[in-house]
């Protein structure tokens, strides 16, 4: 088995922060954003950014044979069994910079002309219709009891949304004509069966979602306000992060000051008895 290595680095490099060369409003930092202002300040302006989570290999394996299944019948000019089946009459969408648009390291992107901030977006698909209009696409895998045949009122399916309006929001900047509809090709697992056998067994099923960007160019204004602010923004109403790393930074606070001002003896007698302490007063 190879040996682990230790991969996070808190402090990234300045041209990546804002104001760097090579900073932009991602999709998932304009998202970043709503979930906790004081943490995406701390990431893009202080440059601190957050633990990075495990890759989700098997959705990144569902999205890749997707977007091969898809890109045959882009090629051949060919509707997808799962537009036939929902009646959406749209083949995928063929460009010269459909690749450039995928790629997370690219995606599409605009600069805002209030803010000066460059907004960037990968798009997993993106279908056109016979008259021209485009229809964003995200692939989306799971294992879920039942169907899904709804957007649903958690806060990942809401973030799902947000997700293709901004798509929908760039590519108007860039000058095509979206449609007000996207659509989340969900593959579903099915944990029912009696046994793995060495596969999982998929429903794939088209979820409408109605497209709001309204709410963009505000967020926008507020980043930028933020970013340009050397005052601490206020923390998200559900970021797990930030009380942590407030809680954690109060016990060796404590610790260090209640070490500080004690006459040194026994180096280790001393700090059992810290620790002992804070038991206490955080039981």
């Amino acid at each position: 088995m190879a040996e682990y290595v230790k991969r996070y680095n808190p402090n990234r490099s300045s041209e990546w922060n804002y104001g760097g060369p090579k900073w932009r409003l991602s999709r998932s930092k304009l998202d970043f954003f709503l979930e906790c202002p004081r943490c995406f300040y701390l990431d893009n302006k202080l440059g601190t950014k957050r633990p990075g989570f495990p890759a989700f290999n098997l959705n990144i394996a569902v999205d890749e044979l997707f977007k091969k299944e898809f890109d045959v019948h882009r090629e051949a000019g060919t509707a997808h069994p799962i537009m036939r089946k929902y009646d959406i009459e749209a083949i995928p969408f063929s460009h010269k910079d459909i690749d450039k648009w995928r790629d997370n390291f690219v995606g599409i992107d605009y600069k805002d002309k209030e803010t000066g901030l460059v907004i960037s977006g990968a798009v997993d698909d993106i279908w056109v219709k016979p008259n021209g209009e485009l229809i964003i696409i995200d692939y989306k895998a799971t294992s879920k009891d039942g169907s899904i045949i709804e957007l649903s009122d958690s806060p990942w399916d809401q973030q799902y949304k947000r997700q293709l309006g901004v798509y929908k929001w760039l590519l108007e900047k860039n000058g095509f004509k979206v449609s007000n509809t996207g659509y989340l090709v969900y593959a579903n697992a099915d944990k029912a069966v009696d046994a793995f056998d060495d596969r999982l067994i998929f429903e794939t099923t088209l979820v409408s979602v109605e497209l709001e960007e309204e709410w963009i160019e505000p967020v926008l204004e507020e980043i930028k306000a933020c970013l340009e602010s050397d005052e601490i923004p206020e923390i998200g109403n559900n970021c797990e992060f930030c009380p942590y790393r407030e809680a954690a930074g109060k016990k060796l606070l404590h610790m260090h000051q209640a070490l500080k001002a004690r006459p040194k003896k026994d180096p280790n007698s001393d700090t059992k008895e810290t620790i002992e302490q804070l038991k206490k007063k955080y039981a």
